[in-house]
């Protein structure tokens, strides 16, 4: 099972607890993870169902390549961390 995971500041607006979920592309496993928070898909997709800009997907330690489709390849024992890119100064 892939392991799911949310930062703080997703939870404080959605209640996301890390979730194991199935699936072998990054697209599969958001799927199976907003299955059961569905106000979670507005935060982390836009319209077109892309990665938003300032959220940011890492598979195992390694940022997603594919924003636009997320054909990303997820093996079946991988860590999945989705967070918003924080900026400002």
């Amino acid at each position: 099972m892939v392991s799911v995971h949310f930062t703080e500041n997703l939870r404080r607006h959605i209640e996301c607890p890390p979730q194991e979920v199935q699936g072998s592309t990054l697209q599969a496993v958001l799927d199976q993870a907003f299955s059961a928070a569905p106000a979670l898909r507005g935060y982390i997709l836009d319209e077109q169902g892309r990665l938003r800009q300032h959220i940011v997907v890492f598979i195992d330690g390694e940022a997603c390549q594919d924003r636009q489709t997320l054909k990303d390849i997820v093996a079946e024992d991988s860590e999945v961390y989705v967070m918003q890119a924080l900026s400002g100064g």
